[in-house]
This record gives structure tokens, C-alpha cells and sequence, in this order.
């Protein structure tokens, strides 16, 4: 049990966002009709009943949302997944020139320290009131680390495909639950379409192909919390990074829930912000020529978590983008390396490259005077012990001395400061 009582049935069915066509809950995510996306479409007198007391009354996870999550029935995994820190970053906004920042800080989330382990939670879950004999997803790592973990827990063969050269850190993180794990020669576009194909073979439940409508509501959870935690204060702007588009697809249907479920009037006003690595930036690059169609590219980052050339909620994102009053900002890979050295020197949070990015692109957004006034959050969404080597080019190699005092005053008399000043 999740406390507070028996969850009854709240997602009515599954909508094509394009042009409406509703189906049954299924293990499915492409419209019939016209082949576009399908969402979840929740019952709104059920979700209405939801109130500010009953959610902070429930164990600090993400099921204390349970009514605007799509399960019919109590979850059995995921009970340790969400509710991750939100912390106040003044020393970090001097240095952005941003006077009001947070960080939401996934870094931290469990079982496998990013944000996907909320997602994860969610599908999985789906998975097993489907009766799906196995599951699986196509990744850039933190997805298969947090579909290895929890499919151990539930108890379901897990199916993990990824790109060849995947880092190495994440590949040991994904192993050592006991998946199925597939390396496959390509980048993860390829990796992606080999799985719609594996899904439509043999059933399984692909947690970002055909569990995706459920998949991704998960990731409303991070809008959800982080207003909870301001006092259901919604924040004035929210920066998140863009891989397929997904998440901050989501957070704009967060603070849209929030608002009109009525437990924080005014959060449909929170503005969006999208962060991409130069090297692989297909939703701001479609943002910048003012179009809605996204041009897939190929990727060239060390930012691998973003690197998606072909973002399936794409189109979505910029809607999200332009519909709150946000925008969009890419950076080079030197700039999420500073990003990552700057988060960590700040504020002692160590951030994989995707959270290099967010850093990064709130600079640029601040410079460009695009965030309103008021609460800025940064949504940091992997650990930086993921990706270890992509900090390695700003940190300098230790001295090495004998035991002897003499040598630690040399030492302090001939170093300079470390300190960060901001």
C-alpha cells in the first residue's frame, strides 16, 4: 500500500494527441487512425477529489500523486522512486546571474540516480497489470539502468538494447541486475526502431515504445514535487534538458494539471525552458527557424543521455515551449563541461553531461534576459558518477608528497584558490 487507501481505476483510456481517436488502455502507442501519439486521458471528477492535505498526508514518493498517474491498482514497485531534494542555489545563481534559483535535484533519485527511475516506475508497473511476460527499452544509459533494476524487483526477464559504445560506467550499471543486455552498432535512433520491431515480435512491454503513453506520465512527477516543495508556489520558469522531448513535454502537463485540478492556481503560467548540446539540438534548431516540424540530425556530443537525432515528442516540446512563453538554448560541449564544474564547485551537486547542458543553457537563456521574475528551477536529472569522464578535462592532477609537513606548507604557500568566487 501506497497510504491513504485502495487506488481505484482513474486513466479512462488512450487519445491520439493529433487527431483525438480514443482506444481502451492497451500496451500501444501509435493511433490507428492517423499513426500519431497516444496520451493518457485521465478522469478529472476523480482527479478533482485529489486535495493539497491528502497528497502531503502519503509516504514521500511519487504514488502520492497516484490519482493523476495512470495505474488501475496499488503498485508494487517503485516505492522508494521520487520526492528528490529541492535546494535553494543562491551561490550558483550569482554566478548565472539568476536571483531566485533551484535546483530539483534527480541526481539523487532511486534506485539508479536519475530521473528515469520515476518513469520506469510507472511502466513497469503498467507492465505487470497488463500481464506482459517481459520488458525492455532501447537507451543512452539511464533508461537501461532503471529498467534493469526495477524489472529485477517485479520479478520480469528484462530485454535492454543500447548503442555499441555506450560509456562504459553506465554498462556495468545496467549488467549488474542480470538483464538481457544487446549492444547494437548504430546510434540510438537505430537502437530505437530495432526495438518497435522487437515489441511488435514478441509483446513485450518496451517501456519507450509501446508502454510509452504510461512511461512518460511519470515524468509529470518532477513538475508536481518541485511545486509542492515551494509551497504550492508555482516557479516562474523551469529549465529541463531535451532528449526525445519527452520530459519537458510532461512538465508543461504537470503544472497544466496542477492548475486546473485546482491545487495550484497559477501554475499554468510557469514558463518552459529546453536544453540541448549543440552537437545534437533538433528541437531548438527547429525553435530558432520558427517552425513546428523537427529536422532529425545526426548526433556529435559527449552529451550521450541527449543524444537523440530524431526526438518523437519533438513537435510536442515546442508546443510546450511556445504555448508557456519559454524558449530554448544549445550549448557546446567545452559549456557543459563548465556547467558540471560550476554545479559541483556551487553547490556540491555532481551532475552527468545532460545536467552540464540545463547549467549551461540557463546561462545563455539569463544573458538573453528571457527568464521572468521569480523562482527559477534547474531540473539536474542524472548523477555525474555515470558519466565521470566528461569532467575529467577541468580537474588537474593531484600533487603527490612525501608524509612530511614541510611539504603540505610548500603546498599551501605556492596554491592558489580553489574556492569558486561568485
Amino acid at each position: 500500500m501506497t497510504g491513504g487507501g485502495t487506488v481505484t481505476a482513474r486513466a479512462s483510456n488512450l487519445r491520439c494527441r493529433l487527431c483525438g481517436h480514443a482506444i481502451e488502455p492497451a500496451p500501444v502507442h501509435v493511433c490507428e487512425e492517423c499513426f500519431g501519439p497516444l496520451e493518457v486521458v485521465y478522469d478529472g471528477a476523480v482527479a478533482r477529489t485529489l486535495t493539497r492535505a491528502a497528497i502531503e498526508a502519503r509516504p514521500p514518493n511519487l504514488w502520492r500523486y497516484r490519482e493523476l498517474l495512470p495505474l488501475d491498482s496499488e503498485p508494487r514497485v517503485g516505492h522508494d522512486v521520487g520526492f528528490t531534494p529541492l535546494v535553494r542555489a543562491r551561490r550558483l545563481g550569482r554566478a548565472l546571474g539568476i536571483e531566485d534559483l533551484w535546483i530539483k535535484n534527480d541526481a539523487v533519485n532511486h534506485p539508479t540516480l536519475s530521473f528515469k527511475d520515476r518513469v520506469v516506475a510507472v511502466a513497469i508497473n503498467r507492465a505487470l497489470e497488463f500481464g506482459l511476460s517481459a520488458v525492455g527499452c532501447a537507451s543512452t544509459g539511464n533508461l537501461a539502468n532503471a529498467v534493469a533494476a526495477q524489472a529485477a524487483v517485479a520479478g520480469l526477464p528484462a530485454w535492454i538494447f543500447i548503442p555499441e559504445d555506450l560509456e562504459a560506467e553506465k554498462v556495468i550499471a545496467t549488467s549488474v541486475y542480470g538483464p538481457h543486455l544487446v549492444r547494437v552498432r548504430g546510434v540510438y535512433d537505430d537502437v530505437n526502431r530495432l526495438c518497435s520491431e522487437v515489441a511488435d515480435r514478441w509483446g513485450w512491454g518496451m517501456v519507450n515504445v509501446n508502454l510509452r503513453p504510461y512511461y512518460s506520465e511519470g515524468s509529470k512527477t518532477v513538475g508536481f514535487e518541485l511545486v509542492e516543495q515551494l509551497g504550492w508556489t508555482p516557479p516562474a520558469n523551469v529549465i529541463a534538458p531535451m532528449a526525445g522531448g519527452s520530459l519537458l513535454t510532461k512538465l508543461r502537463k504537470a503544472f497544466l494539471e496542477l492548475d486546473s485540478f485546482g491545487l495550484a492556481p497559477g501554475a499554468a503560467a510557469t514558463r518552459v525552458f529546453g536544453a540541448q548540446a549543440a552537437g545534437c539540438a533538433p528541437i531548438v534548431d527547429a525553435l530558432l527557424r520558427n517552425e513546428s516540424r523537427v529536422r532529425p540530425v545526426r548526433p556529435r556530443t559527449i552529451a550521450r543521455s541527449l543524444a537523440i537525432g530524431n526526438p518523437a515528442d519533438g513537435p510536442f516540446a515546442l508546443e510546450s515551449i511556445r504555448e508557456s512563453g519559454g524558449w530554448a538554448a544549445a550549448v557546446s560541449d567545452d559549456e557543459l563541461v563548465e556547467g558540471i564544474d560550476l554545479l559541483a564547485r556551487t553547490e556540491g551537486i555532481f551532475t552527468e553531461t545532460a545536467g552540464g547542458v540545463t547549467v549551461a543553457a540557463a546561462r545563455v537563456l539569463a544573458n538573453q534576459r528571457r527568464l521572468a521574475d521569480g523562482p527559477t528551477v534547474l531540473c539536474i536529472t542524472g548523477n555525474g558518477l555515470k558519466t565521470p569522464g566528461a569532467a575529467a578535462s577541468k580537474l588537474a592532477a593531484a600533487p603527490v608528497i612525501d608524509a612530511r609537513l614541510s611539504q603540505v606548507a610548500d603546498l599551501i604557500s605556492a596554491e592558489t584558490p580553489l574556492a569558486v568566487t561568485v
